[in-house]
């Protein structure tokens, strides 16, 4: 019997972005352009690209512009048509009816509290989850991580999660999982170890902000305490479905930049204009002058 197909996708956007401020004191930080998109558009094309038909947003106070990024500017439209300018490049900024669903998280209390403020219109289905900050980027002919891992998940079913594998001495910095039986880019997963000191850690495969899991963590994170940071966390409840469930991770065939830290975003920002063939000649340029 085939898994359920994955229709939807939560996007827990209600973080005030510290780390970028000033940038961040009134421009939501998933509206930062990495080029000529921003953060957020990167992370809907992802899910587009996997079959995801419903975005749920998780918004906070000062973040109604992310949805408003999704609507129609008539009056943008209208006065780009009447000066004979091409509106395609506004094709990916439209939503069909329905498909876009704010909810709010009104106090932060972490990623577990989020994700459980979308528990109403997830329902009882399996779906995503995209942390906007990790920019994942298939390579070149390739696919996107969240395609990647829809295609693993009508495999096997169950809970997967993204992981990129890190040099051993960089492990301390993230969460990695205790792995099992390996097939291809798919790994089992017995548990969950976050930021373990390199001597201890079971792997170096990291996990990367992209998620697929059943409606019980729904279930889970309801009656879940707060954990590190005296926040509700989400990698608590996975932890505890794993063994009830099948869990597997999903090695990305591609590249992650950090766009929560700063040097990740300047990252991110160069490697995606190198790419481009409208702009990649004359940025190479530019930064071997700066690197003079």
């Amino acid at each position: 019997m085939s898994p359920k197909p994955i229709r939807k996708a939560v996007f827990p956007v209600a973080g005030l972005g510290t780390r970028f401020l000033p940038a961040t004191k009134v421009v939501p930080k998933e509206l930062l352009p990495v080029v000529d998109r921003p953060l957020i558009q990167y992370a809907v094309d992802e899910a587009r690209e996997a079959g995801i038909e419903q975005m749920i947003f998780v918004t906070g106070r000062g973040k109604t512009g992310i949805v408003e990024h999704f609507d129609i500017a008539f009056e943008l439209e209208q006065t780009m048509t009447e000066r004979g300018k091409d509106l395609s490049v506004l094709e990916c900024t439209r939503a069909t009816p329905g498909d876009i669903i704010a909810v709010r998280q009104q106090v932060p209390m972490g990623l577990g509290h989020a994700i459980w403020c979308a528990r109403a219109i997830v329902g009882d289905e399996p779906f995503a989850i995209f942390l906007p900050d990790e920019l994942m980027v298939a390579r070149e002919g390739g696919t996107g991580c969240m395609k990647q891992m829809v295609e693993a998940y009508q495999q096997v079913g169950g809970n997967l999660i993204s992981v990129l594998e890190v040099p051993h001495e960089q492990v301390s910095s993230y969460g990695v999982i205790d792995p099992g039986v390996e097939r291809g880019n798919l790994t089992e997963v017995r548990g969950l170890v976050e930021k373990p000191p390199v001597a201890e850690a079971p792997s170096n495969k990291i996990v990367s902000g992209r998620y697929i899991l059943q409606p019980e963590v729904m279930r889970v994170l309801e009656n879940q305490g707060k954990g590190a940071g005296g926040e509700v966390q989400l990698t608590d409840a996975m932890a505890r479905m794993i063994g009830e469930e099948p869990f597997h991770a999903v090695t990305f065939d591609g590249n992650r930049y950090d766009c929560g830290s700063k040097v990740g975003f300047v990252e991110a920002t160069l490697a995606i204009a190198l790419a481009r063939a409208d702009m990649g000649d004359q940025v190479r340029a530019i930064a071997l002058d700066l690197l003079k």
